[in-house]
């Protein structure tokens, strides 16, 4: 009940209040009901050359409620241009009347139905690809260094969710089921900053990164501190866990809501060629950004002082407190650790999609078959392993259905383990 007493009140603080985004995210000089609706329709002809671009013109869009109350309606101009008004901020619902696109011009089935959420005095951008816009190649091979790339974008986000978890189950013992909400949690953080309080992204991610280590640190303060003194066995706190996963989510889907929502800042990027790959400006800063977390994790787990008494705690926790190691204090920065470092993670993979209230429970099972794979209660193993499961991931639509890609990681881990069962970088043990 504390834990969730102070997540409500976290998110208040952050939300400021039933009146206050509406004010926060007006800038000065302007008034409330400027929220709104804007899509650029263009005809690709199925290729990347600007060349060939044609504006579609005179294509209705119906915005309806979530209801289905139509709101408003309008078409495009000679520019391939819609622009329309909302009447207030909410969740709303954009319908491509097909009907009204030129002939040859085509969507995929479903692909006409758009639901978005407009922010108070925001314009939401209506983005919709007419036709297949792929990479003209004459075999699937020709598509893998696009998939490696985002194979190495996705593997780096899992291992920067991955290594707070690991670090944590190496120090406590922990298998901590509520980690997906700490990564969501990052994400939301950062939202409300960026959106409701109009603080750019570059401000807030850190900001957010900060209220996620707080979290993490209070978290165990609260809570898994005093199971620990009380005794209280490892497979309950998982199913504590469990439960604190299950009441969190809750919480962050009342409050945030159901629809995917954007950041205000890098939302929409042009993607320009770079040899056989294509990649937005920001794909670049995510595996930057990623790669120096990760550097800097590893540094201070290697080299300094309290990176060495975690490791101690994690070989031996009673030899550690014999030997003078605060044991509370590290389990304490590893806690706080472990929630920013989840909410970078977070923040990083709501830049390249977007956020929604369960990304992080999404994204749990491959955490876990990350530090699994690599080795379980490894700081190391968690990067090693996370980083081949998200490089599997992407790779292996080459030959299995996208839909079943994550099925064709887990089949990997199975594989692995049946070889090498304590994982890539995790030590064998003795049993009995």
């Amino acid at each position: 009940m504390l834990l969730l007493a102070l997540l409500f009140a976290t998110i208040g603080v952050l939300a400021g209040g039933p009146n206050a985004s509406a004010e926060a995210a007006a800038p000065s000089g302007t008034s409330e009901g400027g929220e709104g609706v804007r899509g650029t329709f263009i005809d690709k002809k199925g290729t990347r050359a600007p060349g060939d671009d044609v504006p579609l013109v005179d294509v209705e869009v119906v915005i309806t409620t979530t209801a289905g109350d139509e709101v408003v309606s309008g078409t495009t101009d000679e520019e391939g241009i819609i622009e329309l008004e909302l009447p207030s901020p909410g969740e709303y619902i954009a319908t491509v009347q097909l009907d009204t696109l030129p002939e040859g011009v085509g969507l995929a089935e479903g692909a006409e139905v758009r639901p978005f959420s407009v922010d108070p005095n925001d314009t939401f951008r209506l983005n919709i690809q007419f036709g297949q816009r792929e990479r003209e190649t004459s075999t699937k091979l020709d598509q893998l260094p696009q998939l490696v790339f985002k194979g190495v974008q996705f593997g780096l986000i899992i291992a920067i969710c991955a290594v707070g978890l690991s670090i944590i189950n190496g120090t406590t013992g922990l298998v901590n089921f509520s980690h997906g909400e700490h990564v969501t949690w990052g994400a939301v953080a950062a939202w409300f900053l960026n959106v409701d309080h109009g603080i750019h992204l570059v401000i807030a991610a850190p900001l957010a990164i900060l209220i996620g280590a707080a979290t993490g640190a209070l978290t165990d303060m609260i809570l898994w501190r005093r199971l620990r003194n009380r005794g209280v066995s490892l497979l309950a706190m998982m199913i504590v866990s469990i439960g604190l996963s299950l009441a969190a989510r809750n919480v962050l889907q009342v409050v945030f809501g159901e629809t995917t929502k954007a950041f205000r800042d890098f939302n929409i990027q042009i993607g320009h060629d770079y040899g056989p790959i294509t990649a937005v400006p920001k794909d670049f800063w995510l595996i930057g950004i990623a790669i120096l977390a990760l550097v800097g994790v590893a540094s201070t787990l290697q080299y300094t002082r309290i990176g060495k008494a975690t490791r101690a705690i994690a070989d031996n926790p009673d030899l550690a407190a014999s030997s003078g190691i605060d044991v509370n204090r590290v389990v304490l920065f590893v806690w706080a650790a472990g929630g920013g470092l989840a909410a970078l993670g977070g923040i990083l993979f709501a830049v390249g999609e977007r956020v929604q209230f369960d990304t992080g429970f999404k994204l749990l099972l491959l955490m876990f078959a990350g530090i699994t794979l690599g080795g379980l209660g490894t700081a190391y193993g968690a990067l090693v392993g996370s980083f081949v499961v998200g490089m599997l991931i992407q790779t292996s639509a080459l030959i299995i259905p996208t839909e079943l890609k994550n099925v064709g990681a887990l089949v990997v881990l199975i594989l692995v383990l049946l070889v090498r069962p304590q994982g890539i970088l995790g030590r064998a043990e003795r049993i009995g």
